[in-house]
């Protein structure tokens, strides 16, 4: 949890480094700066803060990354100028590369989590996961992220499926939410509310 915490950490740095960095050039009326061109320079930036070695180069890299999306979407009126990530208003989340992730039914892999060369140390670079077989393994992962919502970890990641060639055969249905009941379908099916049953009530009077 403290090297994931840590890896948190350096990620909404790096994202902050990368808008201030965009802000300062834009005011003295030069161009936009490139991902690339920032990963070099923040590559140089790190021998001055030795802490950021401690964390994976994909989380720094891919956080720098984002930034530079999030500040182009808003120069393309696609989204609204990029906010500053703090520690009290921004859940905590960091990028893995998808080459260094793994999954077995029950654990995930992540870069960097113990160095140790000794094979006892490495196994905590595997992460039992509260759910088994959640998600598929021996397949190609895209955009992994883990993020603490305060109280649990949570990874997430996309994956190739084939195309789903089948039409839906049924002719849907039309549904009708209520407040005495639940909701009223075309098929005529209705579903009660709980919340008006005696059993509720007395629930709540007792509460």
């Amino acid at each position: 949890k403290t090297k994931m915490f840590q890896f948190c950490g350096a990620s909404r740095f790096a994202y902050n480094w990368v808008l201030k960095r965009q802000q300062e050039n834009y005011e003295q009326g030069n161009k936009f700066i490139s991902d690339v061109e920032l990963r070099r320079e923040f590559t140089q930036f790190k021998k001055d803060n030795i802490w950021l070695y401690e964390v994976s180069n994909d989380v720094t890299k891919q956080a720098i990354k984002d930034a530079c999306i999030s500040y182009k979407n808003f120069f393309s009126g696609r989204a609204k100028f990029p906010k500053f990530k703090t520690k009290k208003f921004t859940n905590p989340s960091f990028y893995v590369d998808t080459a260094k992730i793994e999954f077995t039914s029950s654990h995930v892999k992540l870069e960097s989590i113990a160095n140790n060369t000794k094979k006892n140390r490495r196994k905590l670079n595997w992460i039992k996961l509260a759910e088994k077989n959640r998600i598929p393994v021996n397949c190609k992962y895209m955009n992994p992220r883990v993020t603490f919502d305060g109280l649990n970890f949570w990874i997430s990641v996309s994956i190739e499926v084939e195309d789903n060639q089948n039409s839906p055969t049924n002719d849907g249905i039309g549904i009708d939410a209520g407040i005495k009941d639940l909701a009223i379908c075309s098929d005529k099916s209705v579903y009660k509310n709980i919340n008006k049953t005696n059993i509720v009530r007395k629930v709540k009077k007792k509460l």
